[in-house]
């Protein structure tokens, strides 16, 4: 529909836009059926226009398709913000940024990390700042750990549409290996699940505070076809330093006390010009 106050009516019969400039008419070819009859064109100013808003939907389609997936993702809303931008720069952190930046290769050659290392040290950390670039680009990630995917599983029936399900995810973080409980059934359904992730053929990131030496040495056989499935499947990449959750209660410590100093100095200040009297 033409906007008749937008555009002005050329010599040549056609209505232009006073902005751009460019006809908003255009004639059918002489020799159709419509003869020299008109039909809307769009301007330069609608081409932008369209183009502003075109973009503007992808981009809160793209918003709403990570958030979606950020959600099925994660089991924790804190870690939607674990992200490189605020992660201390270290060898392991570039080592993490490669990955994701060569995701491609990575895909198509099934190589994943089993980031190993002491307790609190930043694994879990560096697994999900691994999802969330990805995730920004738009690929499927899933990060758990086997006590809730055992717990999931315990009352289905149909267990193997569970395992296949966490298999099709472009990416699989299993968080916390070891700490899920060693009974028989339960290693039964650790197996099942890092076999078919094997099967699949795609990525899978393992996060452990068992020491390499003993995922390598482990002689029980059920866990050793686990291991084996594991070290075959991600390279491993030690997350050392100090701990992260004790400097965090450190520094909460620090604070609190800095709190309570400032607390007490105002208390007496008030004593004193409530009494007018000094405290020794």
């Amino acid at each position: 529909m033409i906007n008749q106050e937008n555009t002005y009516l050329g010599a040549d019969g056609l209505a232009y836009c006073k902005i751009c400039g460019e006809p908003v008419e255009a004639f059918f070819p002489p020799d159709s059926i419509l003869g020299m009859k008109k039909h809307f064109r769009q301007c330069a100013c609608i081409r932008q226009k369209r183009e502003v808003e075109e973009k503007a939907y992808k981009e809160r389609e793209h918003r709403e398709l990570v958030e979606r997936n950020r959600k099925i993702c994660f089991e924790e809303p804190r870690m939607y913000d674990w992200n490189f931008e605020l992660a201390e720069k270290t060898t392991t952190i570039e080592k993490a940024k490669e990955y994701t930046a060569n995701w491609n290769d990575m895909k198509k050659n099934h190589i994943g990390f089993l980031l190993w290392g002491p307790i609190g040290t930043g694994k879990s950390y560096i697994a999900c700042c691994i999802a969330n670039a990805l995730l920004n680009r738009e690929i499927t990630v899933k990060m758990t750990n086997f006590n809730t995917i055992i717990d999931d599983m315990f009352p289905l029936e149909d267990k193997t549409e569970y395992i296949n399900a966490l298999a099709r995810y472009e990416l699989l973080i299993l968080d916390d290996l070891g700490t899920e409980r060693s009974s028989e059934y339960a290693l039964g359904i650790v197996f099942s699940v890092i076999d078919r992730r094997y099967r699949s053929g795609r990525p899978l990131i393992v996060t452990t505070n068992l020491p390499i030496k003993q995922l390598k040495e482990e002689t029980n056989i059920e866990k050793k076809r686990i291991y084996d499935r594991i070290l075959e499947m991600c390279v491993p990449l030690y997350v050392g330093g100090s701990s992260y959750r004790s400097d965090i209660a450190h520094e909460k410590m620090g604070k609190m006390k800095t709190f309570f100093a400032t607390a007490e100095s105002s208390q007496t200040e008030n004593i004193i010009e409530q009494t007018g009297t000094k405290t020794i």
